[in-house]
């Protein structure tokens, strides 16, 4: 059992990060229950897979602004920066509730708190995704990546079929109200972290500038195993992840019933929290750029079989096999990240990963929506799984390095980053002149 559990060491050891386990495991929760309900409110209120998808666009400012966090994230004390975020943000899911509760019943209403959210979900996630590597030795980070991936599972199973019983039973209005709550544990696990200011080296900017941005940007570009490994990422979520679907199919295909909804979502993190918990084998595979592609590519292979399921267990079992896959791909991609990237840069770059996992969905849905609008759900879901195996294929051909890629079980933490092939050139200003600092973002989850 021990070879198939993952490995709990960092909890038991470090206060610190058990404690940011559990407050981000309790407030994905709450996050889980308003994603849920913001999904079904625009469904009640339209009943157009455009409008639920159209929230994706509410996104977009999350395309400048992630990148922006992330220079943040590495000129600032990130704690405080975090801090403050969710300070904010627990205030705007309040306002979710108010308008629950009062009975506004307004799109506008739900699309302009739902870009707040995200903006500033930008702006202090890339700070959060650097604190692991700060509380757990080289040594054990493999071993707490997997463990927040399993937290990650927990929510997506446990938060959208609570939050579908809750709908069925109290309304939506409890769903945000819980919400709010849960944004107690953020806060203490946070408060309660050291100091985090980012690692200084000399050469590279720091501050709010493009420049400094344009930094983490060319890295990213000059170490292919992590450009690959957010392309991959991103063909999964913009091909593969049809959430916008979901109502449409569960009342075409499922009787439309909140809670068979809420089992639909739930699936996924069924699959996965199977994964996630059963980690061991998957934490002594070295190969994990081939991991990744395989991961993706039997995610959107599921996800193409669950759009011609009619019977509502076989669409849960496909499901879940996605939510099994997409596990491993998560926690691959995370390995490689944050064991690539120096610490200076760390911020700037989870800012990219940030971008495509948080953004990259709601552009997802979109993209599902709009095609769902013309051919109808069920061709829409099954085209975006079948285009997401294809595009895997293209960049395991077009990214040689991301699939020779090996890791050691227990990767040390490097402070420049080291290359299986060829090193990446040297980050360098563009002149020789000295450079000036400057200072300029998504389990967890969801």
């Amino acid at each position: 059992m021990q070879r198939l559990l993952p490995d709990f060491g960092p909890a038991r050891e470090h206060p610190a990060f058990r404690r940011l386990l559990v407050g981000g495991l309790l407030s994905g929760l709450g996050g889980s229950m308003t994603s849920f309900a913001v999904t079904l409110q625009v469904w009640d209120l339209s009943h157009s897979s455009f409008a639920v998808g159209a929230i994706g666009f509410t996104f977009i400012p999350v395309l400048f602004l992630g990148l922006l966090g992330g220079s943040i994230a590495d000129s600032v004390d990130r704690r405080k920066l975090v801090l403050t975020c969710t300070v904010v943000l627990s205030v705007i899911s309040g306002l979710f509730a108010v308008q629950a509760y009062a009975g506004f019943g307004g799109l506008w209403l739900m699309y302009l708190l739902v870009m707040v959210q995200a903006m500033l979900q930008a702006i202090s996630a890339p700070a959060r995704q650097t604190f692991v590597p700060k509380l757990l030795p080289p040594a054990q980070l493999r071993a707490g990546i997997a463990l927040n991936t399993l937290a990650g599972r927990v929510v997506m199973l446990s938060g959208p079929a609570l939050a579908g019983v809750i709908a069925g039973v109290w309304g939506l209005k409890t769903c945000y109200a819980l919400d709010v709550v849960s944004f107690a544990a953020a806060l203490y696990s946070t408060a309660r972290l050291p100091v985090m200011r980012p690692d200084a080296r000399p050469g590279l900017a720091r501050g709010r500038n493009l420049h400094a941005i344009g930094q983490g940007l060319r890295y990213i570009r000059r170490t292919p195993v992590i450009a690959a490994s957010f392309l991959t990422d991103l063909d999964a979520m913009l091909l593969g992840l049809p959430l916008a679907l979901f109502p449409a199919l569960n009342a075409e295909h499922f009787g439309g019933r909140p809670q068979t909804l809420g089992l639909l979502t739930a699936a996924v993190g069924v699959g996965g929290l199977c994964t996630a918990t059963l980690a061991g084998p998957a934490s002594r595979i070295s190969r994990l750029g081939v991991g990744m592609l395989s991961g993706t590519m039997t995610w959107g292979a599921a996800i193409a079989a669950f759009s011609l399921a009619r019977s509502l267990p076989l669409a849960l079992f496909c499901l879940a096999v996605a939510g099994a896959a997409d596990t491993l791909t998560v926690t691959f991609r995370a390995s490689m990240v944050q064991t690539l990237t120096p610490d200076e840069l760390r911020g700037r770059v989870s800012s990219v990963e940030y971008i495509i996992g948080v953004g990259g969905g709601p552009l997802g849905n979109v993209e599902a929506g709009s095609v769902a609008a013309v051919t109808g759900p069920a061709v829409s879901a099954f085209a975006g799984g079948v285009g997401c195996v294809v595009a895997a294929a293209l960049i395991a051909v077009a990214f040689p390095a991301f699939t020779r890629h090996r890791a050691h079980p227990s990767p040390p933490l490097a402070e420049s980053p080291p290359a299986p092939l060829a090193p990446p050139p040297p980050l360098a200003p563009s002149s020789p002149a000295p450079q000036r600092p400057k200072g300029c973002v998504a389990p967890g989850t969801p």
